[in-house]
C-alpha cells in the first residue's frame, strides 16, 4: 500500500508549472508552486528542518514550547511539525498580516500574539522583541529565529535546489525569488550555483525594504525603511540568512503591482497564490529585456492565495488601498 505515515512526509517534491499568460517574455518561465506543501507554503520545508536540528542538539526539549516571530507561513509549518511531535506553539505577528493567517494558526492550536507594525525593530513592542521576551518568560521554550537560523537556508540547499535542478534537467538559467528571511533564495542558489556557476540569481524586494540598496552600495540606509503593504518579502533588518554575495541583482516591486499580479495569476493562470508570487511575476516583467527565448527561468511561488482573501482578493480592500 502507498501511504504517508503522517502529514510531514508530504512536504516537498512540488511541481514546476509553466506560466503562459502573465509573463511578457519569450523565455520559458516555470513556477515552483509551493502551495502544494501541506501547510500551503514553502516554509514547511525549513520549519521541519529547523525543528529536527534543534532536537538533535538539545535546544528543543520534549514537551517544549516553540516561539517565533512570523508573517504566518513559517508559523503554519512549525505548527504542523509541533502537532506531530508534541510541542506547544506561540507565534508573534505584526498587525499588518492578514486576519486569515492569524485565524489559521489558531485553528491548528497555536497561541497568536499581535504586535504593531509601525515600530522600529529594536522597539520592545516589535514582533522581534516580543518573541525574544516571551522566550525568556516561558519555561522549556525555544526561540526559532528563522532570520538567522542556518537550518533555514540548509533546508533549501538539501531539498528545493536539488528538486529544481532535477526538474529542469539542469537547464535552468535564472532563479527569481522574493526575499524575506533569505533562507529560500540563499539555500536554493547555493546548490544551483554549485551545479552551474553561470545561473543568475535575482531577488525581488519591495519599496520600504533595505535589501536592494544594501546589496548595491553596502550601506544600511534607514531612510529606505518605511511601512509597506506587501507581505512576506522585504525587511527592515539584515537577516544572516540573506547571502548577498550569491545574489546577482535585486529588483524592487510596488505594493500595487504585487497585488495586481497575484490577482492576474488566479484569473489567467488558475494559480491561487499570495503577495510574494505576484511581486515575483511583476519583477520578471520589469526585467524582461534581460531575458532571451533560450532562457529557462524558475520562480518560487511561496504561499497560497487563501491567506489573502480579505485583502488581495477583496475588491473593497483593493479600492481602499487605491489598487483598483
Amino acid at each position: 500500500m502507498d501511504y504517508c505515515n503522517n502529514i510531514l512526509e508530504t512536504i516537498g517534491n512540488t511541481p514546476l508549472i509553466k506560466l503562459n499568460k502573465v509573463v511578457e517574455t519569450d523565455a520559458l518561465v516555470l513556477a515552483k508552486v509551493e502551495t502544494f506543501n501541506p501547510g500551503n507554503s514553502i516554509k514547511d520545508r525549513m520549519a521541519l528542518k529547523m525543528v529536527e536540528d534543534a532536537e538533535k542538539d538539545g535546544r528543543l526539549q520534549p514537551g517544549g514550547t516553540i516561539i517565533e516571530g512570523t508573517s504566518g507561513n513559517t508559523g503554519m509549518g512549525l505548527a504542523l511539525v509541533a502537532i506531530q511531535k508534541g510541542y506547544k506553539c506561540i507565534f508573534v505577528m505584526a498587525d499588518k498580516q492578514s486576519k486569515e493567517k492569524m485565524d489559521v494558526l489558531r485553528a491548528v492550536g497555536a497561541e497568536v500574539v499581535v504586535c504593531p507594525t509601525d515600530v522600529p525593530p529594536e522597539s520592545k513592542l516589535s514582533y522581534y522583541s516580543v518573541a525574544k521576551r516571551l522566550t525568556k518568560e516561558t519555561p522549556n521554550s525555544w526561540y526559532v529565529n528563522q532570520y538567522d537560523n542556518p537550518s533555514n537556508a540548509k533546508a533549501h540547499y538539501e531539498s528545493t535546489g536539488p528538486e529544481i535542478w532535477k526538474q529542469t534537467e539542469g537547464k535552468i538559467t535564472h532563479l527569481v525569488v522574493g526575499v524575506g528571511t533569505g533562507g529560500t533564495i540563499s539555500g536554493t542558489a547555493k546548490y544551483l550555483k554549485e551545479q552551474n556557476s553561470n545561473i543568475k540569481i535575482w531577488g525581488v524586494d519591495t519599496y520600504g525594504s533595505v535589501f536592494k540598496k544594501y546589496h548595491e552600495t553596502g550601506e544600511f540606509d534607514k531612510n529606505e525603511i518605511y511601512n509597506y503593504i506587501t507581505e512576506g518579502i522585504g525587511e527592515d533588518i539584515l537577516p544572516e540568512n540573506v547571502d548577498f554575495k550569491i545574489i546577482d541583482h535585486f529588483e524592487k516591486v510596488t505594493d500595487k503591482d504585487g497585488a495586481l499580479y497575484a490577482r492576474r495569476l488566479a484569473r489567467e493562470e488558475g494559480i491561487m497564490t499570495g503577495y510574494s508570487a505576484g511581486s515575483v511575476v511583476a519583477g520578471i516583467n520589469q526585467m524582461k529585456t534581460n531575458l532571451t527565448k533560450d532562457d529557462v527561468v524558475v520562480v518560487i511561488f511561496h504561499d497560497h492565495g487563501t491567506r489573502y482573501v480579505g485583502k488581495l482578493f477583496n475588491d473593497e480592500w483593493m479600492r481602499k488601498m487605491k489598487f483598483l
